[in-house]
């Protein structure tokens, strides 16, 4: 259980959740009226008892990350039982809003703690699995290269008893060659061996005769832009450009959590790109594992030429539908903002699940086009295609065209273009890494796949 979460608590104080017309005939309201509670949305009073706190009352927020704000709202090292309100919202909510990435520093505070009510284990394992989301994604790129990346997938895996691989060294290179090519720069010998060096991890869960999804994650555990070195403004962050994998695996978690009636195939593509004598060069022309030729345009679009190899790899497994996650494209983010993720999708029920879940996870999608008239804009003259178009437009659409070029057309397939990050604190959203995306995959799974949450 999240430590901001209990399972007994006897001396957990009544959390009221209410409505602006709800609480006139509580205990307290007359206080909380002469304090200035009105029981809009995400307002907290607290209320006196006889031997100092008694109660509190909260306004029922929208959203689920709304209850975030409670657990650095009410007093520190208090306990709460709820009283009314959505217990599993309340739940997911209060967990997201206490979580503070604590491994170099403490926190200013303790959060306070929620009495998880029964019933409620579903919105505790999402949490659990957003959490080590965010846990990878804060992670220094010193802390967490591509060997640590790849070793949290094993630990997931472990905990809910699925098959774990590393795909590496000569193995890697005869089979995922963009991958390869993308992480030799940080390899040592060459790409062979070394903590940094590329690697594939491989998740396998689920009945035989289940149907299968197929989870693509871009790793890229620090991006310094290659050859075509990004300027410092845009490398700040770069530690979060694994954020896709770390998405793609909280989502492998949810859905092994709950025992989806499905099989998982999880592949993790764990790089870096470094600036080094073994690095890919721009003009380079690198054949990927379906043997199409890529020509290299830019070595700052790594992201596209891992995912084409995972892509190709999850397509020879046929699945019922391939689903893949990536901090691709600063494109998305100058269309959509930091919290709409593009989606992109060859299949229209598809899309519109995922929208749907989207909408009923409080965790919203956008769909962008796959318009075939820029298709073109990937021509090479020297090789089957380029890595990026030869107009400065259309960015995130681009780069989706080039991923669908990995995809069998009779696959239903998704690419979710996400920022994984909250630029901001905010109630249920603390500044740092974030599993954007992840809630609204899970949903969209479930409607387009009909199976329980």
């Amino acid at each position: 259980m999240l430590p901001s979460l209990l399972n007994h608590a006897p001396d957990a104080l009544p959390l009221h959740v209410v409505t602006p017309d709800s609480w006139a005939g509580l205990p307290g309201a007359a206080f909380a009226r002469a304090a200035g509670f009105t029981g809009k949305p995400g307002e907290i009073a607290l209320l006196p008892g006889e031997a100092g706190l008694g109660a509190a009352l909260f306004g029922a927020p929208r959203l689920a990350e709304g209850y975030g704000a409670l657990p650095h709202g009410l007093p520190e090292g208090s306990s709460w039982r709820l009283v009314g309100g959505d217990a599993q919202a309340a739940v997911l909510g209060w967990a997201l809003g206490a979580y503070r990435y604590t491994r170099f520093k403490p926190g200013k505070r303790a959060p306070a703690r929620l009495l998880a009510p029964s019933g409620t284990e579903a919105a505790q394992a999402i949490a659990t699995a957003i959490c080590r989301a965010r846990d990878l994604i804060n992670a220094p790129a010193n802390h967490l290269g591509p060997a640590e990346l790849a070793a949290a997938v094993g630990e997931v895996a472990a905990l809910h008893g699925a098959a774990f691989r590393v795909i590496e060294g000569e193995e890697l290179a005869r089979g995922f060659p963009a991958v390869q090519a993308v992480g030799q720069g940080a390899s040592q010998a060459g790409g062979m061996g070394g903590p940094r060096a590329p690697r594939v991890a491989v998740l396998e869960w689920g009945a035989a005769d289940a149907p299968l999804v197929a989870l693509c994650g871009k790793g890229v555990c620090f991006d310094t832009g290659g050859l075509d070195l990004k300027p410092s403004s845009a490398m700040l962050r770069m530690k979060k450009d694994m954020g896709g994998a770390a998405v793609m695996l909280a989502l492998a978690e949810a859905l092994m959590a709950q025992q989806a009636p499905i099989r998982l195939l999880l592949l993790i593509g764990a790089v870096e790109n470094s600036v080094s004598g073994d690095a890919f060069r721009p003009l380079d022309v690198i054949r990927t594992r379906q043997g199409l030729t890529v020509e290299i345009g830019n070595t700052d679009a790594e992201g596209r030429l891992v995912l084409a190899d995972l892509l190709t790899f999850a397509a020879e497994h046929k699945p019922r539908l391939i689903l893949n996650g990536a901090t691709l494209t600063g494109a998305a983010r100058v269309a959509l903002g930091p919290d709409l993720p593009a989606l992109f999708s060859n299949d229209d029920a598809l899309a519109e699940a995922l929208l749907a879940g989207g909408g009923a996870a409080g965790d919203p999608l956008w769909r962008l086009p796959l318009h075939d008239g820029y298709a073109a804009w990937l021509d090479s003259p020297i090789a089957d295609l380029n890595n990026v178009a030869s107009k400065p437009m259309g960015g995130a659409i681009i780069a989706a065209l080039f991923l669908r070029r990995f995809v069998p057309d009779a696959i239903p397939w998704a690419h979710l273009d996400l920022y994984a990050w909250n630029d901001a604190t905010r109630p249920g959203r603390p500044e740092g890494g974030e599993a954007t995306g992840m809630r609204a995959a899970l949903a969209g799974l479930q409607k387009y796949l009909q199976f329980p949450a």
